[in-house]
């Protein structure tokens, strides 16, 4: 059963360190506004995350596109760069400072993954988009939350917002 319209939203940008908090805050005010406040912590997270591994690993250009899409009881929130390397999880030693980054990912989400996409690559997460009656979501937990919930009214207008930061 369908309880929401999908709702979409893309920003794009250089992925440079004073951008990566501008977007921070454009997923953070996103996922309020769709209310899926109890969202915006894994997701913000998680963006800056992959952000921070555009900004670090991406050649030749910086540039990338942040999506976010709710589809369903879902949220998926993916950045594409244009460097067609792909990223893989690998294992920090204790006293290494990063590489960490889709190890973390791949805890905080449901499920995750990369795909080819020409020119470069998409990485992707998803995270329980809890699009539940007012009356369901106090007993519905997420594995990052362990407060109850508040009551949301549900919009039923799909949602289709886009920005450029830069």
């Amino acid at each position: 059963m369908i309880r929401q319209p999908s709702r979409h939203c893309t920003v794009e940008l250089q992925a440079v360190p004073a951008r990566i908090g501008h977007v921070r805050r454009i997923v953070s005010a996103q996922l309020r506004y769709w209310q899926l406040d109890a969202l915006i912590d894994p997701a913000a997270l998680g963006v800056t995350e992959l952000l921070a591994n555009v900004c670090r690993h991406a050649r030749p250009s910086k540039q990338c596109t942040v999506e976010l899409c709710v589809l369903l009881d879902q949220l998926t929130v993916s950045v594409h760069d244009l460097d067609p390397r792909l990223p893989r999880i690998r294992v920090a030693d204790n006293w290494e400072t990063c590489g960490r980054g889709l190890a973390l990912i791949a805890a905080l989400s449901e499920s995750w993954g990369v795909r080819p996409d020409d020119p470069g690559k998409i990485v992707w997460f998803t995270l329980p988009a809890l699009t539940t009656a007012p009356e369901e979501a106090r007993t519905v937990r997420t594995h990052w939350d362990t407060a109850p919930l508040e009551d949301a009214a549900t919009d039923p207008r799909p949602r289709t917002r886009s920005a450029r930061v830069g």
